[in-house]
């Protein structure tokens, strides 16, 4: 990636918080959508937001259209709404693609009503999500996960190897933990800790609270009113709702790091070196992954920031060089 961040945002806690709140996000219109519910096998439901056409434009980006179709899964605690997520459809609209950002369940604005919630190796989910995709889009199918989104994107390409090209033609990850033990570790440290570990169990606790409201007994509300950091957060709730002994168990079993030698579609994974979320020393190397993985290292960018331009800059670059990558790894265009 040929990436340096402006000379007036240095480091990369400013590189992430800035672009999320003041960074200028699309170069078109603010992108509008429309909502679709779809009722999920275990009787719960997830939304799903596509891209609506411009008041200057003609085309529809709808499921059943033949033009390529982008997929994005965001974050943790993340929307269609989030910088990156309007980034991202901007780039979208510019390309004529459709696209559309499927909610992990309860990030969409309303709880989701079943006990299971969301994590970062939610690969069932994902493929849930693309496989009914592809039964109702004729046309290609590009994929780009962020941070959460893109560990358990990446973790359902590995569990799929070959048979992921039935579905989707090209993946990415962006700024994604792929040894999700190491970036708890991290995001639990020092400035980590004071500002971005706060500001998410901000709004995780409540909800979790929520779900022990909705299905009493589901996990120890005490043990989670006192977490303090987002390894106990798990530890308490994401583990033992989803299945996993432990917080060591879930990171362990969830990290996309160790299937990324078994991936069988072209997938780029994208991480800046000074992403304060995710250790450098944590990401794969060329050893650790299949053929069919690109890995993009630039030295800059922060977490999901990427900014460029001058005061206050936007965040359209990182979206049109991984957008573009995407074309061209699925020969579209």
């Amino acid at each position: 990636m040929n990436y340096r961040a402006p000379w007036w945002l240095p480091g990369g806690n400013l590189q992430t918080i800035w672009p999320a709140l003041y960074a200028r996000r699309h170069f078109g219109e603010r992108p509008r959508y429309r909502r679709e519910r779809w009722l999920t096998p275990d009787g719960d439901f997830v939304d799903l937001d596509w891209l609506q056409p411009s008041t200057h434009t003609h085309t529809q980006p709808v499921a059943g259209s033949e033009r390529p179709l982008l997929v994005l899964f965001h974050g943790l605690e993340g929307s269609s709404r989030s910088h990156y997520a309007e980034a991202f459809a901007d780039f979208a609209a510019q390309q004529g693609l459709a696209y559309v950002v499927p909610h992990f369940r309860g990030c969409s604005g309303e709880l989701n009503q079943g006990p299971r919630a969301y994590h970062s190796g939610d690969h069932e989910e994902i493929g849930w999500i693309l496989g009914r995709l592809r039964q109702q889009h004729r046309g290609p199918m590009l994929v780009v996960g962020v941070s959460l989104g893109g560990n358990a994107l990446m973790r359902w390409a590995g569990e799929m190897g070959a048979q992921a090209s039935a579905i989707v033609g090209a993946i990415a990850a962006v700024s994604s933990p792929l040894d999700l033990a190491a970036g708890a570790v991290a995001i639990g440290q020092g400035f980590n800790r004071l500002v971005y570990t706060t500001m998410f169990l901000r709004s995780m606790k409540p909800k979790a609270m929520e779900k022990l409201a909705q299905h009493p007994g589901l996990f120890d509300g005490a043990r989670l009113m006192i977490a303090r950091d987002l390894y106990q957060f798990d530890d308490a709730f994401t583990a033992p709702v989803h299945g996993f002994k432990n917080a060591d168990d879930y990171y362990a079993r969830a990290s996309a790091g160790p299937y990324l030698h078994r991936i069988r579609i072209p997938a780029l994974v994208l991480n800046a070196l000074n992403d304060p979320f995710v250790p450098a020393v944590s990401l794969p190397g060329t050893n650790d992954v299949g053929p069919c993985v690109t890995l993009w290292r630039p030295a800059e960018g922060g977490h999901v920031g990427f900014p460029d331009g001058s005061m206050p800059g936007h965040v359209r670059t990182m979206p049109d060089q991984v957008g573009g990558w995407l074309l061209r790894a699925a020969a579209i265009g």
